[in-house]
């Protein structure tokens, strides 16, 4: 089957432009200018011509296909750049290294942009409310309390840089017509019940995954799949598990990962909870499908919908296409297992920022694109053309929205939402370091981690290996 799960193309399965007609320009340009400014408010500079880049990512498609509904509210034009991550980061880290500005709006990566470059960053403090300008409406307090931290500041939170934009984050996604198909005959053998939720351990996610590896359903092959690839993919699926065993990857991780930390000190993945993390990680991946160690979360969900396999660790806005497609109505979605420690569902949402170096009239319209791009209005609007998932708590206030997170749905994505409520909770959520140099940091754990899994180290030795690597990049 060819690849069809990359970001960009989730929205292609919910309707594609067509949908995006939701995001009409009249009702939407009607309901900001009556709850949040008036027509001065948002015309005061008109004719501005502002440039945003961004990650190819649902809400920046959904977005960019009815941009003409922002530019008749403010008179302000914006043109938009979608590429790869690794490409946006190669292209911000030069206009900001020339002092320029060819980019006003900035999707601000916490990890790869907003750590190392905060500081060419704008304050929006000093913009929201401010000198004429409109707040953020509801205020910041509406956003999700760990992305507004994870995404929006760094070492503190006397400065905020970025305003949450998406928010994919990892969850225990499965078949769920299959668990509820042999759910008893399960239970029977393993001796306890196997509904996925955070109450089911990773030792019991795995005796699940041996359990279909069986000739007891013959609609899959294996258990389990993963996105064990060497890549970054291969580091989100081991950090949750390491963060359930109870592992870091510095002493305090909680703080480097919400706040981040330009000198979060040695790294701590040569400690027994990072073994043992890296232990259970392999044998793991001893049982899962053994395409597991060439796919990132694409490959994994296409392995997936092609019925190779029962439940997988992804992100969870692959809901929306994968409730596109053959397995409409037979997915379920739960929050990962439990370790010694605790649940861990890795986050990996990003935030939209202004440049510095920006001149005021472009700092000003990229305020005004900011608050009207991550508004209620524009979000809900996002959503029901698949644009990603909302990182506000209105909208999943919404009545039209909480209808939406049970089936039938026209917003596959909200099927995920009683998920992600525990999911983003404090105790839940994953959050990798938020450190400068945290490329090396990836790099060296995902490739230490491949050499383990082709069986060329022990964890011991992977996890010391990582440490060094880690410690030689941060100067510890």
């Amino acid at each position: 089957m060819a690849s069809r799960h990359t970001r960009r193309n989730i929205i292609k399965g919910l309707g594609g432009a067509a949908a995006l007609t939701t995001l009409g320009a009249g009702p939407l340009r009607t309901a900001l200018a009556k709850t949040m400014a008036d027509d001065k408010t948002w015309k005061q500079v008109s004719g501005t011509t502002i440039n945003f880049i961004s990650e190819n990512t649902p809400p920046t498609t959904a977005i960019s296909k009815n941009i003409e509904s922002f530019k008749e509210l403010t008179g302000i034009n914006v043109q938009i750049t979608q590429l790869q991550l690794g490409d946006l980061v190669k292209k911000v880290a030069l206009d900001f290294g020339s002092g320029r500005s060819a980019y006003d709006v900035i999707y601000a990566d916490p990890w790869q942009v907003l750590s190392p470059y905060h500081k060419a960053l704008v304050d929006l403090n000093t913009l929201n409310g401010k000198d004429g300008l409109p707040a953020v409406p509801k205020g910041l307090d509406d956003f999700i309390p760990t992305q507004l931290a994870g995404a929006g500041y760094f070492g503190d939170r006397e400065k905020l840089y970025t305003l949450p934009y998406d928010c994919p984050t990892m969850i225990w996604i499965y078949r769920r017509d299959l668990f509820d198909k042999y759910h008893d005959q399960m239970q029977k053998d393993l001796g306890f019940d196997p509904t996925p939720s955070d109450k089911i351990t990773w030792e019991q996610y795995y005796q699940i995954a041996e359990w279909f590896n069986g000739d007891q359903a013959k609609e899959v092959k294996y258990g389990t799949g993963h996105q064990a690839k060497q890549y970054d993919s291969l580091m989100c699926d081991f950090t949750n598990v390491l963060m359930a065993y109870g592992g870091e990857y510095f002493k305090n991780g909680d703080k480097v990962g919400l706040l981040g930390s330009a000198e979060p000190g040695p790294c701590t993945l040569d400690q027994k909870p990072a073994i043992e993390a890296a232990k259970f990680y392999q044998k793991l991946l001893k049982i899962a499908d053994p395409g597991s160690t060439s796919w990132d979360w694409t490959g994994v969900a296409n392995a997936f919908e092609n019925g190779r396999f029962a439940m997988m660790p992804e992100w969870h806005e692959f809901a929306g296409s994968l409730e596109s497609g053959p397995l409409k109505g037979k997915v379920g979605y739960a929050p990962l297992p439990t370790g010694p420690k605790r649940s861990a569902n890795l986050y990996g949402g990003t935030g939209i920022a202004i440049n510095g170096n920006a001149p005021d009239e472009q700092k000003k319209a990229a305020w005004l694109f900011l608050v009207w791009a991550t508004s209620p209005q524009t979000q809900l609007a996002g959503l029901k053309a698949g644009g990603g998932t909302p990182t506000r708590t209105s909208v999943y206030d919404m009545p039209e929205v909480k209808k939406a997170s049970h089936p039938p749905t026209d917003m596959p994505n909200m099927l995920t939402a009683d998920t992600m409520k525990v999911a983003w909770d404090k105790d839940h959520i994953g959050l990798r370091p938020k450190i400068p140099v945290w490329n090396q940091a990836d790099t060296a754990i995902f490739t230490e981690l491949s050499k383990m899994l082709a069986g060329r180290q022990s964890p011991e030795q992977t996890m010391k290996s990582a440490k060094d690597k880690i410690d030689s990049a941060t100067g510890a």
